[in-house]
């Protein structure tokens, strides 16, 4: 089969135009018709309809449209796999600050010789096309919920439990407690402006809500880390969740207090992604170096959703 002539088609279907895939493909509208007209001779299949708006799938192109986009992801794992030991380990943290980014540093300390790209996307479905397209090599998520199954493609492992703590300002009602059981917590609002509707976090967290009462709120924009710090310091009404191995600097002034969560401890299950065909050499090493420091808690004392997947057996 044509790749160039599928990746044309891909192209063609996305725009709704030949006019504008030849833009896209830096080619003629001559060279678009032609490789669809080849395409289709050699399926047997009729792919687009021209209409007034443009070019239009047909029943058999949309049919066609799905493999064609995965042939053309396995036509580029081909070729970055022949170029892996060439770039550098791409992986997907998510954010700087937290558990991961730990994970990883303490990755880059043990294997300095190996030449790191970090990357931070922002959802589920962006990461895993990221990993089936090559585009990354790992991404750490919680993986398992209901109605979002992974691609048979794409493997997993848990690799961390990160405990949650409950972070409040020194006028807070519960500021003063060594420790807090998870059901005080009832009653009082836990503020969390950065939770995203449809993320693999919020999803945690409404089952966490669901299941101890807890009142949990995401409204008001979202001004990052430090407006959170700032809020939750001068709000005596508010409080947070902070994953234990999250590093965040505030000032001396703002009095936060940082309190273990127990009876049962919540904690966040991270698992690492990647595709099963990825031939970068570093993949296996980074692998083993995560299956050498993964670190699970005591499932008797602590929670997570039903959802979340089993820790491998050898680990």
């Amino acid at each position: 089969m044509d790749f160039e002539a599928v990746r044309t088609f891909v192209a063609a279907a996305d725009a709704g135009q030949f006019q504008e895939a030849a833009a896209e493909l830096a080619v003629t509208q001559q060279a678009v018709s032609k490789r669809i007209a080849a395409l289709e001779r050699g399926l047997g299949v009729r792919l687009f309809t021209r209409t007034p708006r443009g070019a239009e799938l047909t029943i058999d192109g949309q049919a066609f449209l799905p493999q064609a986009r995965e042939v053309l992801r396995a036509a580029d794992r081909a070729v970055a796999s022949v170029h892996a030991a060439r770039r550098p380990l791409r992986v997907d943290i998510i954010n700087s600050r937290g558990a991961v980014s730990g994970l990883m540093r303490g990755f880059h300390r043990a294997h300095p010789e190996i030449d790191l790209d970090v990357v931070m996307l922002h959802d589920m479905e962006t990461a895993v096309g990221a990993l089936r397209s090559g585009a990354i090599d790992a991404t750490f998520r919680a993986v398992g919920e209901p109605g979002r199954p992974l691609p048979r493609d794409v493997e997993h492992v848990r690799v961390l439990d990160e405990a949650l703590e409950l972070l409040t300002g020194p006028g807070h009602a519960l500021a003063a407690a060594r420790s807090l059981p998870l059901g005080r917590l009832a009653g009082h609002r836990i503020w969390m402006p950065g939770i995203v509707p449809g993320s693999e976090w919020a999803a945690y967290y409404d089952d966490l809500v669901a299941e101890f009462g807890l009142t949990i709120e995401a409204t008001g924009p979202n001004f990052g880390s430090d407006a959170l710090l700032d809020t939750v310091a001068d709000t005596p009404a508010l409080a947070t969740f902070m994953g234990a191995r999250t590093r965040l600097v505030w000032s001396a002034g703002h009095g936060l207090r940082r309190i273990p969560v127990t009876d049962p401890t919540p904690v966040y299950p991270h698992s690492v992604l990647w595709h099963r065909d990825n031939a970068h050499p570093a993949l296996g090493v980074l692998r083993a170096h995560l299956a050498a420091v993964a670190s699970g808690q005591d499932g008797a004392r602590t929670w997570t959703p039903d959802w979340t997947p089993a820790w491998a057996a050898a680990r």
